[in-house]
């Protein structure tokens, strides 16, 4: 029987494009067999109030985000690397589903449905891996897997995960911050804690409208971050800076100020703390035998968060290891959810079992 069903699979992946999927909060990637990663758009939907209808989604629907009419909302269906709106979620992933199969064989009338391979944090419920589960199946994903997503980062950045020695991944994203000891296929030691992108971005928000008495969106926040956010005070060199606007507190009026990549630590360092300080925590609860493999092997950085600067140089400070970025961080996840299911051994190995 099993080998029927393998039959039928590979028969039907010359229709369909199965699809390893990073359902992050800000952004969602979705890797194709054979193609790599074909999708990096905003995980952003609009949608009109009254009628419930999609009217865009992903680009188009953030560039919506703070200038929409009062009949038209544009959200994150995602929040804190969950789904918070289950069925914009569901029309955001159909979206993509039949972007990515916009160039099927032309006698196909009908589009297979894929199997779909997911990363999730390590940290949801029951409940929300059942809603993920749901919102695939009902956009169109014939069979879904779950993978943890530091173990999907671990897979997308080549680490040695199935051989009986320990690695170790953080990866930082949008909603979620998660950090993992790997060994024999599983995860030995875990964290995750919902600090990450979006709260620095906060955090940004924050501290320009205490220090200068400015309002800016987040998105600003988040462009400015990209640009000088520093996860240590640059001491070497002149620091960089950035002019940013907003709105005065005390005029209402418009205004620029220009800050720099030390103001950018001071207002991001609270949120980094806490990322190290739980990675230590992590450090600190692996097993001693596989302390060794780490203190050679290193810890690996991925995720948009990796791309801060000197949050390397921090971490391998505060935890005396070696600290390497991924060449492509912002794919990573992405790249081991498909990665995955190339390899059928690995991801029955590695796949999160459903009830």
């Amino acid at each position: 029987m099993s080998s029927n069903n393998s039959l039928i699979d590979n028969i039907w992946q010359y229709f369909t494009h199965d699809i390893g999927i990073d359902l992050g909060t800000a952004n969602t990637l979705v890797f194709v067999l054979g193609k790599g990663i074909v999708i990096r758009e905003p995980s952003t939907v609009a949608i009109h109030k009254k009628t419930k209808d999609v009217l865009s989604v992903g680009t188009d629907a953030q560039k919506m985000i703070g200038k929409t009419p009062a009949n038209i909302i544009a959200l994150r269906p995602l929040r804190d690397g969950v789904i918070s709106d289950f069925d914009a979620t569901e029309a955001m992933l159909s979206y993509f589903i039949k972007k990515v199969h916009k160039t099927r064989k032309p006698f196909s009338y009908k589009i297979p449905r894929p199997r779909m391979t997911v990363g999730i944090p390590s940290g949801i419920t029951e409940v929300e891996r059942k809603a993920v589960i749901d919102a695939a199946r009902r956009s169109g994903a014939r069979k879904v897997y779950l993978i943890e997503e530091p173990m999907a980062a671990a897979i997308g950045a080549g680490l040695p995960v199935e051989e009986a020695s320990g690695s170790m991944v953080v990866d930082i994203g949008g909603g979620t911050s998660e950090m993992a000891v790997i060994s024999l296929g599983g995860i030995v030691v875990s964290r995750s804690i919902r600090v990450a992108g979006d709260e620095m971005d906060k955090a940004i928000v924050d501290w320009v409208k205490q220090r200068h008495n400015l309002i800016i969106g987040e998105r600003t926040a988040e462009k400015v971050k990209i640009q000088i956010g520093s996860a240590l005070p640059n001491t070497e060199s002149e620091p960089e800076t950035a002019t940013i606007r907003g709105r005065d507190l005390r005029t209402g009026l418009p205004r620029e100020i220009t800050i720099s990549e030390n103001d950018l630590y001071e207002a991001l360092n609270p949120a980094i703390s806490l990322i190290v300080d739980n990675i230590k925590d992590t450090v600190e609860e692996t097993p001693p035998e596989i302390i060794s493999d780490l203190y050679s092997q290193g810890i690996v950085l991925t995720g948009g968060g990796a791309l801060i600067r000197r949050l390397d140089k921090r971490i391998a400070n505060e935890t005396q290891m070696p600290v390497f970025i991924d060449k492509d961080p912002l794919t990573t996840v992405a790249r081991g959810c498909g990665i995955s299911l190339e390899q059928i051994s690995l991801l029955n190995k590695v796949q999160i079992p459903q009830s």
